[in-house]
């Protein structure tokens, strides 16, 4: 925005004079002034936006600074990011930017006087619009410190990445069945021939080129066997993934594979759904904490959880195997499953309001409404056992005998869901 600032000076200085007498004759509008009213005007927006900007600079990092101390510093992404938040800086920075230069163009009398009338014009618009930006801002920053707001905005981006990722395609996954069977077999024999290619640095995986790694497999003519996925922090010198057959490794090889792997010092969402989820249930512990004892905001992050979880529970889980556009096995991939994320979503939260009779009914209550999208075996046995530990743990901690009898009967409302014949339950 500060260099479309800069271009935005040389135009209007190029169209001057023509736009500015056309102006002055079918609007009636236009800065007419001398060359020190003109100066004056540019130096008094100048100097508004850049102490306009600094105002805007320091409630952000109010913004951040309370974000971080109560609902968790892996959310400051979420701020940083923030499109509003960018343009309305950068707003600022560019009327200053703008104003600055146009205030060098002038010339004063002493010399060929020269007044860039419809850049002033421009300035003064530009300053009024930023007024504007102004208002809007601080109705931004009071709506988006709000935690249920801030909630919804992960849960939204956790409901895009599902959408994104599951089914998750790297090549062709095959025909379940008697393909996935064979596979089964060749991968006894996969160890025994297989060399693997290490880490070259240290940190947190962010994202895997699948459809790179599976075209140089094609190239090479060798399968791959994944040891991580995103999410997981490598140590520099452990096994990235498998190759088979292990005569094809060489220092190349394996330097070309680890660029394929993007690491840095913290996870990301962009293929790490697990990351998302772990960001509500930051916010959902931390709300249950003496400090804050808010159990509301735990349970909005409960609903988005079980919102994320019913979407996830109707969605096939990808296949591991990864097929050429030959149906030739050439990458077997370490896929997250549905129980990965009902643990992942739930144990914390768990063991942290065990002593809430609100946030533990909830949970309970969120389980029974997953049981109408749930069709694998695996996935209700997992919610009915999480469901039992609620129950458990509620009935160990709660005081009030009336709490516990009323996550007693949402027990075996749960109980009596999860019995219930599959095809009842879609």
């Amino acid at each position: 925005m500060a260099s479309g600032a800069v271009a935005l000076v040389f135009a209007s200085v190029a169209v001057d004079e023509p736009l500015t007498d056309w102006l002055a004759v079918n609007l009636g509008w236009t800065f007419r002034g001398e060359a020190e009213a003109a100066s004056a005007v540019m130096e008094v927006i100048a100097g508004s936006m850049i102490t306009i900007a600094g105002v805007v600079f320091s409630m952000t990092l109010v913004a951040l600074s309370l974000a971080s101390s109560q609902l968790g510093p892996r959310l400051l992404r979420t701020f940083m990011r923030d499109t509003s938040t960018q343009v309305v800086l950068g707003t600022f920075i560019a009327t200053f930017v703008y104003c600055l230069l146009v205030l060098r163009l002038i010339r004063r009398a002493e010399e060929v006087e020269f007044v860039p009338n419809l850049s002033v014009s421009l300035g003064v618009l530009l300053a009024v619009a930023s007024v504007g930006v102004l208002i809007y801002f601080i109705h931004h920053v009071s709506v988006s410190i709000q935690a249920n707001e801030i909630a919804g905005r992960i849960g939204k981006e956790l409901i895009q990445k599902i959408d994104q990722l599951f089914p998750e395609e790297i090549g062709q996954e095959g025909q379940p069945g008697k393909t996935d069977l064979s596979n089964v077999k060749f991968i006894e024999a996969f160890d025994r021939d297989a060399k693997p290619v290490a880490a070259d640095k240290d940190g947190y995986l962010q994202s895997i080129d699948g459809g790179a790694l599976l075209a140089l497999a094609m190239e090479k003519d060798f399968v791959v066997r994944l040891q991580r996925k995103p999410g997981n922090y490598i140590v520099a010198g452990l096994p990235l993934l498998l190759i088979s057959p292990g005569s094809r490794v060489t220092d190349d090889l394996a330097k070309e594979v680890n660029s394929y792997f993007v690491m840095g010092d913290q996870r990301t969402t962009g293929q790490d759904i697990e990351f998302s989820v772990n960001q509500l249930v930051e916010m959902a512990v931390r709300a249950q904490s003496t400090g804050l004892n808010d159990p509301f905001t735990a349970i909005a992050c409960v609903d988005l959880l079980g919102s994320a979880l019913c979407r996830l529970a109707a969605r096939d889980m990808p296949s591991p195997f990864r097929h050429d556009c030959r149906n030739q096995l050439r990458l077997i991939a370490r896929a997250d499953t549905f129980v990965d994320f009902v643990d992942a979503a739930f144990n914390q939260i768990r063991q942290y309001s065990r002593s809430s009779a609100a946030v533990t009914i909830r949970l309970l209550e969120t389980i029974a409404v997953i049981a109408e999208f749930v069709h694998r075996p695996e996935d209700r046995a997992i919610l009915l056992l999480h469901a039992r530990m609620i129950a458990q743990g509620a009935k160990e901690e709660l005081p009030e005998k009336e709490d516990r009898r009323v996550v007693e009967e949402l027990w075996q409302a749960v109980i009596e869901l999860y019995s219930e014949p599959t095809e009842n339950l879609r």
